[in-house]
């Protein structure tokens, strides 16, 4: 029994990926699933869709790599998606609140106008922003006729993603969430290792809705025999991007890596001490292993892989991702289209989320190859807009190389802009899977499959090394546009 099954449910899809005992990859399945828009802002996803898509792909992961006896099951998950559910009949009492959802703007505001800004972020790490669980679930028991009774009477149960899926998967026998997953609600107190009961009661949260909170590789519980042949352990649990640090082996201070998914999500290693950003950064969890917090700065940047989505969904030019790198080559270069994509807002390090997106340069040439070169350079000017905010709180010696990964890594072209624009060495790994990986290395090492993180340190591998190739004058120039575009576009 060398096999661990990862469940990596995301933001727009779900995917589950078969590992073999050497922590490679024997067979995947993915299933997206509808995003739903009520209004302006509004993000939701059917709690059914989440699980069915989950289990489907399960199912079809573990066929596909001929029905090998899993060992251990890994989940890795969306992180601030916010789902309260009957605890008698598992039924949602609404929509799960997505995390790029801004309808609490409001909310936020007057947060941070009655002065409860400092204390949520000293015992959190978090700023106040509707991006998190927080004001998500006060929403709903605010808004859902009878929720906050039934909360208040012990009924209802809350959690983010990882927290459904455990219950659906182990049948209502478990109710529990990992360190990294709760340390994204603004609920939980990073420092002392608990639910924050001063902000819940801030928030009008009754604690006993909240989950468990475990180490990132602890028992989870044992799946439903009838989902998968057999009873099986879920042995690990952490956010997507605190799985992918893992999986990038980011495992020393000083070591940084940015995952481009739906968003993007750059994650630098400060240690056994949380740092205070200066910066409007995010002091979090990257992982808890045996009781003990490690510690890192986050920048989130809301749309990264989205622009792509759009150029195809919204846009409708181009049918396939794939089709942006050599719409992009074939760009004009003498034209400088800047995209800034706040289509929910910005995130770090300017946190405006009532900002919308623009584009700047347009002119009568303008077409299909040069809104797709903004698209992907939007993405690595926003790295280096986290990077820049990281440096200043948390400078390590010397500039350590940044580790790459999610679906827009694959892209040669953005990959290399990425390095030009940051005038930094970009190092993207064999596997791509780091989310999915981490996962499985969580649950692989609780069952004595996988190596300790020493071991799994140098399983590591380098699939290409970028280095920059821009000019100074030019990375400068361009890096002034980017300036001038966001400061425009919060102004509008």
């Amino acid at each position: 029994m060398t096999h661990i099954l990862a469940i990596d449910q995301g933001t727009t899809s779900s995917r589950a990926i078969v590992f073999d005992g050497s922590m490679g990859i024997v067979a995947k399945a993915q299933e997206e699933f509808t995003q739903h828009f009520p209004r302006s802002g509004w993000v939701e996803h059917d709690p059914g869709d989440l699980w069915a898509s989950t289990a489907a792909t399960c199912r079809a992961a573990i066929e596909k790599a001929g029905n090998p006896t899993i060992a251990a099951i890994g989940i890795t998950n969306q992180r601030e998606t916010t789902l309260v559910w009957d605890r008698k009949t598992g039924k949602p009492v609404h929509n799960a609140i997505v995390w790029q959802d801004r309808r609490t703007a409001e909310f936020c505001r007057e947060l941070e106008a009655q002065g409860h800004g400092p204390m949520i972020t000293d015992r959190t790490g978090l700023l106040v922003d509707p991006y998190f669980s927080a004001t998500k679930l006060k929403w709903i028991l605010d808004n859902v006729e009878g929720a906050r009774a039934r909360a208040e009477a012990g009924d209802l149960a809350f959690g983010t993603v990882d927290s459904w899926l455990i219950w659906k998967l182990t049948d209502g026998k478990v109710h529990a969430t990992d360190a990294t997953n709760a340390a994204r609600t603004m609920l939980y107190d990073i420092h002392k290792g608990r639910w924050s009961t001063t902000i819940c009661k801030l928030f009008g949260i009754p604690q006993a809705m909240l989950p468990e909170v475990r180490d990132c590789a602890a028992d989870f519980g044992e799946t439903r025999a009838d989902l998968f042949g057999r009873p099986i352990p879920i042995s690990g649990v952490a956010g997507d991007q605190q799985a992918a640090t893992l999986g990038q082996a980011c495992f020393q201070p000083g070591m940084m890596k940015s995952t481009y998914g739906t968003g993007c999500f750059a994650l630098l290693n400060t240690g056994d001490k949380p740092v205070a950003s200066t910066k409007r950064l995010l002091t979090t969890i990257a992982y808890q292993l045996d009781g003990k917090p490690t510690y890192a700065l986050e920048g989130s940047i809301f749309i990264a892989g989205a622009v792509v989505q759009w150029l195809r969904d919204g846009l409708q030019i181009i049918r396939d991702a794939a089709e942006t790198q050599p719409l992009a080559e074939r760009a004009d270069p003498e034209q400088n289209l800047v995209l800034v994509p706040a289509f929910t807002g910005l995130g770090a390090p300017y946190w405006q989320p009532d900002c919308r997106g623009a584009i700047y340069g347009l002119t009568r040439n303008s077409g299909p190859a040069e809104f797709a070169r903004a698209a992907l350079e939007s993405v690595g000017y926003q790295t280096r807009d986290l990077l820049e905010a990281m440096q200043a709180d948390w400078n390590p010696e010397g500039q350590p190389a940044l580790r790459v990964d999610g679906g827009m890594s694959a892209s040669d072209w953005a990959m290399q802009f990425l390095s030009d624009i940051l005038g930094t060495q970009v190092d993207r790994p064999q596997v791509l899977e780091t989310t999915a990986l981490g996962a499985a290395w969580l649950a692989g090492r609780h069952n004595g499959i996988y190596p300790d993180q020493e071991g799994f340190a140098k399983a590591w591998a380098l699939d290409r090394s970028f280095q920059p190739e821009m000019q100074p004058e030019d990375r400068d120039a361009r890096v002034a546009r980017w300036k001038r575009a966001v400061e425009a576009t919060m102004s509008i």
